[in-house]
């Protein structure tokens, strides 16, 4: 069903697979239950928008590396996940006037995230990472246990290792390589060690 619905707005645009088979594996990482029960993310409508701003976010930084070549993959792929925002908003019962507005507060918060996790993974200093994470992924919640937020910043510092690793052919099919989510015992030893 999201087939269709992608050709119909994107008809003729030969980006419009690759950027929905990017997608479809974005949303499957960013609702790995292990997100939720290992680090405290908020299992909500916000904490799964967060999930899966801070994926999209990891993989519009490795189309990145591809410079202009990319471009037009990016623009997609972000189209693509404003047009689900827009599904999603309009099945939950938000009327057509407010959809556009929220839209456009949805479009500023993925390019504000991009640029403070960018801005984290390029810094040497973790606690700029950190403090990003702290804002964003748990900006409604009360503030994780450190072992709980050393466990996603060391998630997304591993996946965008092994994305900055991976070839393009592997992107276009849609397969990107991310780490594996944060086991339990990655933060019980890291609480130990704190």
């Amino acid at each position: 069903m999201m087939r269709s619905l992608f050709q119909r707005v994107f008809p003729g645009n030969p980006l419009e697979e690759p950027a929905r088979a990017l997608y479809e594996s974005i949303v499957h990482q960013a609702r790995c239950p292990q997100f939720y029960s290992v680090c405290g993310v908020p299992d909500s409508t916000d904490g799964r928008f967060e999930m899966l701003l801070l994926h999209t976010a990891l993989i519009m930084r490795r189309l990145r590396q591809e410079g202009e070549t990319a471009a037009g993959l990016r623009q997609t792929l972000f189209d693509t996940l404003i047009f689900d925002m827009d599904q999603s908003l309009r099945q939950s019962g938000v009327g057509d006037l407010k959809v556009g507005p929220k839209l456009k507060r949805m479009g500023e918060a993925f390019y504000g995230r991009s640029k403070a996790y960018d801005d984290g993974l390029d810094s040497s200093d973790a606690t700029d990472l950190r403090e990003a994470l702290v804002r964003n992924v748990y900006g409604t919640t009360a503030a994780p246990s450190d072992a709980a937020l050393d466990a996603l910043a060391y998630y997304m510092r591993e996946s965008d290792g092994l994305l900055a690793q991976q070839d393009r052919a592997a992107l276009l099919k849609g397969q990107p390589g991310f780490a594996a989510p944060p086991a339990p015992e990655a933060v019980s030893q890291q609480a130990l060690t704190s």
